[in-house]
């Protein structure tokens, strides 16, 4: 039986890897030195995941931009098309006059 991270990837009695454990340093006494460890390692993994990060946080950014751009375009369209209806409804109220006009005309 190999000794704990002595190059034997599987612990034989569960068929477990031993560096795969999650501990909880706020239940388990932790020495001073496994404490500053654990922040370097984090540390680690965290400047390795940020170059990642900060390309989906771009991502993600200029997608919520060019949504909110698409929604602005679009209400300055969809009011541009107001006018349209503003003179179809001074048209209709033409027509109407017109008619009026002719019915009480002769």
């Amino acid at each position: 039986m190999a000794a704990p991270g002595g190059g034997d990837p599987l612990d034989a009695k569960n068929g477990k890897a031993p560096f795969a454990q999650r501990i909880d340093p706020t239940r388990e006494k932790l020495t001073p030195a496994q404490l500053q460890f654990m922040q370097q390692v984090q540390l680690a993994q965290w400047q390795k995941t940020l170059p990642q990060r900060r390309i989906r946080n771009i991502v993600t950014g200029l997608g919520i931009g060019a949504v909110v751009l698409a929604i602005y375009g679009y209400t300055f369209y969809s009011v541009s098309q107001e006018r349209f209806l503003d003179e179809l409804e001074d048209e209709a109220k033409a027509a109407r006059a017109r008619a009026l006009a002719r019915a009480s005309g002769p």
